[in-house]
């Protein structure tokens, strides 16, 4: 399943709970408190002063790779 930007945090954690390594590398250290998971990734990366699609792309980027290595 590809992320989107407008998903909530709270959504891409319980379809990828191992998004959180990525996430928290991009210096999102608050995406387990309450208020972050009813907000959307393009949110949480703007009120940190990322760009979204940075992130976003990390995060696919890193199912691609689990996807080829579960392949070999």
């Amino acid at each position: 399943m590809k992320l989107r930007k407008d998903m909530l945090i709270g959504e891409i954690l319980s379809v990828k709970p191992q998004s959180i390594g990525t996430l928290m590398s991009f210096g999102m250290g608050c995406i387990m408190c309450p208020a972050s998971q009813m907000e959307t990734l393009e949110e949480a990366a703007m009120v940190h002063g990322i760009d979204p699609d940075m992130i976003l792309n990390a995060l696919n980027a890193e199912d691609d790779k689990n996807k080829e290595e579960s392949e070999i």
